[in-house]
This record gives structure tokens, sequence and C-alpha cells, in this order.
């Protein structure tokens, strides 16, 4: 079903001591062509001077709240709590909107699907990264860039938030369970959205790369039994060694 123009979408901004960038999050969000955006913005009680410059947008956004969390999931979650938009999508402190069309074009393609995703820009060399969506190798590595994912409120009351008892893989977590769950997505060949390479996510030595790994490897852990467990250990055991080898040598 051809969703229409005046469909609600909800763009959250999660932020903590993010002020460098933050400004143009903002104005990649309220600059928007798009009729129908509810903005909200969590910020997680920062101590430099992103709290200021969420007071100088507050007349253009929905809600904002600036209080201690629990990590960027708790944050999320805060955000999800107040969301009523249709379809819902992050774009935290460290990335901006593409261009200010960018939520108009994708709507205009949607029709009603769970999830659709597009293309992301990243990091300082303005790589374009193209998602696998979902497939049988999102049981290993997530295909999906959450800054260039919308999702319909339906899969959120289905399979719940963010689990916060991770701090970096809380969205590999999340779209892992919505593949398991059934969900359906959609690829749009459109870059929506730009990703600096400045959270530890993006990091690629291999201290910040381990880190990433252990919550990869919990999240396969919380979502696996029986053979797959062990299928998951044996991808680990191989897996782990391989990778400190590569950044090693480059």
């Amino acid at each position: 079903m051809k969703v229409s123009i005046d469909t609600l979408v909800s763009i959250i901004t999660v932020v903590y001591n993010g002020e460098k960038y933050l400004e143009q999050t903002i104005h990649s969000v309220i600059n928007q062509s798009y009729p129908a955006i509810e903005y909200i913005v969590i910020d997680g009680g920062s101590t430099d001077g992103s709290v200021e410059i969420i007071q100088t947008y507050q007349a253009s956004i929905s809600f904002w709240q600036s209080e201690p969390d629990n990590g960027i999931a708790d944050a999320m979650n805060k955000a999800l709590n107040h969301a009523q938009g249709e379809y819902i999508v992050f774009i935290h402190a460290d990335d901006y909107l593409v261009d200010n069309r960018i939520i108009e074009k994708v709507m205009q393609k949607a029709n009603g699907e769970d999830i659709f995703i597009g293309n992301i820009i990243f990091g300082r060399n303005l790589k374009r990264l193209t998602p696998r969506g979902f497939n049988f190798w999102m049981n290993f590595k997530t295909g999906v860039y959450h800054q260039a994912a919308f999702c319909h409120r339906r899969v959120f009351e289905r399979i719940g938030g963010f689990d916060t008892g991770f701090k970096i893989a809380m969205d590999y977590d999340f779209f892992l369970r919505a593949y398991r769950a059934g969900f359906k997505v959609k690829k749009i060949d459109q870059v929506i959205s730009v990703m600096r390479d400045t959270g530890v996510s993006s990091q690629t030595g291999w201290p910040s790369l381990k880190q990433r790994f252990m919550e990869e490897r919990r999240v396969h852990e919380k979502n696996s039994h029986g053979f797959l467990r062990v299928l998951y250990r044996l991808y680990w055991w191989l897996y782990l060694p391989y990778r400190k080898l590569m950044t090693c040598l480059a």
C-alpha cells in the first residue's frame, strides 16, 4: 500500500558531548522538504555545548530532553517512548542526512514495507556503502546501516527496542531479531545519510575492533541455541585470529 505524503516520520538524534557536529545534524533534519517529520533529540547529560545548541533550535524540535542515561541503547529507547511516527529513523550526532529532500524522496518510494533501507556515505574518504539487507549472512554480520534504515513502528511493537546490555552492537542485535522474526526489507538505491568515522563502531585499530567483535559475539550467543550456537563458536574461533592478523598486516 502506497504511503501518503502526510505519513509521519520520526527522526531521532541521540547525543552526548557532540557539540562539534551536532548543529550540522540538526540542520540536515529541520531543513527537510518532507512536511510530516517529528524530530526527537535525546541528550545524555552533555557537559559541553550540546544542550545550548539544542536549545537554539528547540522551536524546530518536537521533543528533547537532557539527562544521564545508561548508554546509546538506553537513550534510543527513551526516544522510542516518545515517537509517534509510522516510520522511525535514527540520525545521531555524528551523522547527517545527505540533502534537504532525501526524506521526501525515500517516502515517495515507500509502500508500507516493514523496513526500507538505503546507502550511506562513510568516513573521510566519502566511501559509498550499500547494505546487503536481510539474507543468510545477517546471521553473522549486520547487513543494515541504521543511519539509512526506516523501520515501521510495528517492528518495535513486536520485537521491542534496543538491548541496553550492548554499548556498540545494539543495532545489529535489533536487526538480527527483526530478521529472525520474519520482517521484510526493501532496498532503495539511494544515498540517505553521511556517517562520520568518529564513533567506536567505526574505528579500525585492533583494540576498537576487538571490542566490537566481542559484542557481536555476545549478540550471537544471545540469539542462538543448539547447533547454531556451536556454529557460532566455531566461527569466532576462526574469525578473531584471522581479523587480528589482517589488522596487524594492514
